[in-house]
This record gives C-alpha cells, structure tokens and sequence, in this order.
C-alpha cells in the first residue's frame, strides 16, 4: 500500500478536478444538432422521457430522470438488466427514450437497444463511443466522449460519468427554458423542506401569528413601555386614527432615549419614535423579509399594506422557526 504525503493527495486531487474540468469543457463542441433535436423530442412527446442504463451510468440515468421530474419533465427510469427481464411495459406509445453508456456495447445493450428499435419509440444513446453499436443504433445520439477518465488506470468511470452528468443537466436546463418554467412552478413540486418553504412561503402566513402592538402618536411614555411589554415583541407602531404607520418605538429606542439623561415627565410616542421603519407586504415571500432584515441588521420588519395600513409585525424568530435560516 502506497503512503501519500500531504502534498501529493492535494496533487492527486487537482488532476482529478482538472480532468474532470477538461471532460466538462469538451462538451461545448458537441452540443449540436443532435443535441437540439433531443431537446425537442423530448418536448413534444405526448408521453414521457423513459432513461435508462447500466452500472454507473444507471446512476446518472436516475439523477437525470429526477432532476426533469422536479422540472416539469415527465420521466422514469429503467434499468437496463431488468427491461430485458420483464419491465419493458412500463415503456409506451409515446415515450422517448434515453439509453446512457460509456460503451455503448453492454451485453444488456445490445439486447434492449433492438427492442426499443421494435416498438418504434425515438431512441437517444448518450454514449462516449461514437463507434459503439448503441451510437449506430440510436435515432438521435449525444456524444459524451472522454479523452482520459481521472482513475489513475483511465478504467473506472469518473470524467465519464461527469460528462453524463452534465449533458443531462444541459438538457434539463433546456427544457426549462423551452417551458417557461417558474420559480413558482419550482415550488409547486418542492412544497416540503427548506427550499420549498423558500418558494412559497409567504410573509401573511408567518406575521398572523403575532401580537400587533400598537399606540397612538400621542400616547404617554408608560403608555409605549406597556404595549412594548406586554406584546413582547420588543418594538410597537405607532398609528394614526385610521390605522395607518406613522412609525415605530423599539425598545432600543427607549434605552438610547434614557441614556440622554432628559426629563421623562410629558414625553409621548411621536417624539421618539422612528420615522420611516423597514416595512414589507403581506404578499412577499418569507425569504426576501429575511433578506431585508439580513440587508438593515434587524430584527423585525412592519407589515404594511399597500395604503400604509398597518398589520403586524414579522420578526427574526419566526423565520427561524420555520428553517429558512
């Protein structure tokens, strides 16, 4: 067993990034018409993308299938040992499908590939062998060729596997583009978890659970302290008859406002409050609150509505509450 030296992991780990690097590089020359008519087969299908491999590449088949699902891409996987063992039903009229290999002259290749020929589905080889019997056989083929895999005996499959990944990706992407596809349309398949909570969760479901501490422009300074206390959000606005913001007291305000050592006898809410607080609507999302709050180093924001009408208040601890920090 060989013993490395700090320096020569490092090493070895910068060619292996380099490699791979090149491998993704390469690729640029062969996004092209093929490329293009893959994108839009798999566009205008009525049924679904159906991907497919073996090994590795099986691997990259799935991470492909479930990056075009969470974008708007109907698509299965289907390894290639069991299709010829019974699961070429889940393959139909309509679909598309997608074989990725390396090869491209897999034993479960060479059987499956002819069968799909047989159903009359467009086939699309991902291959890095453009001589391969899948490259001869595929309508439409992609072509993911390496120079050198970054194993250090160029056998097992990395800058290949890489390559695939990123093709599949370039497809994604595409078909993203060619949808329209939204962050809103995002969200719609990514309710659960941080990243859906970022999407779609807004600032009218979090604000709705707090007090709304409020007084008027003219209330006295006890006045302020109790609301301040009793709502226990460390702030209150300040609001005119019609319920509209004229500002803020927080409680940092208080304490600046003793420090100054004035008489505290006559002193009411307009004459310490903050003019023009950060406020937010109802309808923003959840995280551009927390951006906002990230961007003016606070705690809470006000909840407007469009007319200045004051709604509550959104605080620092609500959106850690809900994971989004």
């Amino acid at each position: 067993m060989s013993t490395l030296s700090a320096i020569d992991i490092k090493s070895v780990a910068l060619r292996t990034i380099g490699l791979e690097a090149e491998a993704i590089a390469s690729l640029q020359t062969m996004v092209n018409d093929d490329f293009e008519r893959a994108v839009r087969s798999i566009y205008e299908t009525k049924g679904r993308v159906v991907i497919s491999g073996i090994g590795k590449s099986a691997l990259i088949a799935q991470k492909l299938v479930a990056t075009l699902n969470s974008t708007g891409t109907p698509a299965i996987f289907l390894h290639a040992a069991d299709a010829i063992h019974g699961d070429l039903g889940m393959i139909q009229q309509d679909d598309v499908v997608m074989i990725i290999s390396k090869s491209g002259e897999s034993p479960e290749i060479k059987v499956l590939v002819p069968l799909i020929r047989n159903f009359g589905n467009t086939l699309i080889g991902m291959v890095g062998n453009m001589g391969s019997f899948l490259a001869r056989q595929s309508g439409i083929v992609l072509n993911t060729t390496v120079s050198q895999e970054a194993c250090p005996n160029n056998l097992a499959p990395t800058s290949s596997t890489t390559a695939q990944l990123v093709m599949g990706d370039a497809i994604a992407v595409s078909l993203m583009e060619l949808r329209g596809f939204t962050s809103e349309d995002f969200a719609r398949f990514h309710p659960g978890g941080t990243l859906g909570k970022k999407l779609y969760l807004r600032v009218s479901d979090l604000y709705v659970n707090n007090e709304t501490p409020r007084v008027s422009p003219s209330a006295t300074l006890k006045e302020v302290i109790v609301e301040i206390s009793r709502k226990r959000l460390g702030t209150t606005a300040v609001t005119d008859e019609n319920n509209h913001l004229l500002g803020i007291i927080t409680d940092g305000d208080l304490r600046r406002m003793l420090e100054k050592n004035i008489p505290l006898d006559g002193i009411i809410a307009n004459e310490i409050m903050t003019l023009d607080p950060k406020t937010i609507t109802a309808d923003a999302l959840a995280v551009e609150a927390l951006d906002r709050l990230r961007k003016y180093d606070i705690n809470q924001l006000v909840v407007v509505a469009a007319d200045s009408t004051y709604l509550g208040f959104i605080h620092l601890h609500d959106l850690i509450r809900e994971g989004l920090i």
